[in-house]
């Protein structure tokens, strides 16, 4: 029998078939081991090379419409079967599925939202690698080798690598990528992960995010770090919020400062109050001018140029925003948590 009428006898027994059962006779008939098919290609070897590749063709294209209409008759058969199961996609006494939409991580959402601040007040977003050499992240930034942050007890190094690449412990070193390749005046920032080898507690993770921001230009004075400071912390938290310098040390700015908040939840300080613990301040962020061996280490001229630089972290601001007080929870992963925000 010719393929066409091949076809034609196929295509009429197939709009016949009512049942699963029919369906797989049918499929052994055309497809079996010694169906007509297999029958068809062994006649294949009688024929001349050239009549071999045409028939060879329009059966290999046959078997293959058969193979589709017969898996689309299977599914749909059981379809069938599983709606008689539960009942008629139609039946109204059902109750509806509920429909869960994604959306960001808390982390990410805080994130995006401070990038978005600081892109207002005209800093661009510099980014870098999280493995950083040893110079980048300590060296260049004024930090000696006896410094303990250097210690395999509190930065993770790689092992066994010669130039002593290490897992960022803070976005600087994007602050010392951009200055060794970009001229001031600029305003940037740095978001993105870092690591340090702490215990994992309420308040410490070995993975967590942090945002820094680098001010460069002339006459750049610690007013202009105070005054963009207090504006972002007011639009993170609130027009009423106030800030707080206390003199702090990092090697990489001088003077330095910690930056705290007055406290979003007691407004206080009120002494029961489970955020400030009753001082009415919250520790937030550390900040001060950029050191002068700093801008040596890019080549800055450190009496032509200043500036001032920044650091926070992400999940700092998350849990004061929310009223988290173990930043654990935001890595657990749990949707009754993540789903609230």
């Amino acid at each position: 029998m010719d393929v066409p009428d091949l076809k034609k006898k196929f295509d009429s027994s197939f709009k016949k078939i009512t049942h699963l059962s029919e369906l797989e006779s049918l499929e052994k008939e055309y497809l079996g081991g010694k169906g007509i098919l297999k029958s068809l290609i062994l006649n294949l070897k009688t024929l001349s090379l050239e009549e071999k590749q045409k028939k060879g063709s329009e059966i290999n294209s046959l078997k293959v419409e058969i193979e589709e209409k017969l898996s689309q008759k299977r599914t749909d058969f059981e379809t069938l079967e599983i709606e008689k199961k539960l009942g008629s996609p139609e039946d109204s006494s059902l109750p509806a599925v509920p429909l869960s939409l994604g959306r960001f991580h808390p982390i990410t959402s805080i994130l995006e939202e401070v990038i978005d601040l600081f892109r207002e007040l005209g800093f661009h977003v510099a980014r870098g690698p999280e493995i950083e050499s040893d110079e980048n992240n300590f060296g260049a930034l004024n930090i000696p080798k006896d410094h303990p942050a250097r210690d395999m007890h509190d930065t993770f190094y790689i092992k066994d690598d010669p130039e002593k690449k290490l897992l960022r412990t803070h976005t600087s070193p994007v602050q010392i990528r951009l200055m060794r390749e970009e001229k001031p005046p600029f305003r940037m920032i740095a978001p993105g992960k870092v690591f340090r080898h702490e215990a994992i507690d309420s308040t410490h993770s070995s993975v967590f995010h942090q945002i820094e921001g680098l001010v460069v230009g002339e006459n750049i004075s610690f007013s202009d770090l105070k005054g963009t400071l207090e504006m972002a912390n007011q639009k993170l938290f609130g027009a009423s919020v106030r800030s707080r310098f206390r003199p702090s040390y990092f090697p990489f700015v001088e003077p330095g400062a910690e930056v705290d908040i007055s406290c979003t939840l007691c407004k206080g300080p009120a002494p029961a109050c489970p955020v400030c613990k009753g001082s009415g301040w919250i520790e937030l962020l550390g900040a001060g001018m950029v050191h002068p061996n700093v801008f040596k280490a890019v080549h800055y001229d450190p009496k032509l140029w200043t500036g001032f630089a920044f650091g926070m972290g992400i999940e700092r601001i998350a849990m004061i925003r929310y009223g988290i007080e173990d930043m654990r929870l935001f890595y657990e992963n749990h949707l009754d948590f993540l789903s609230q925000f």
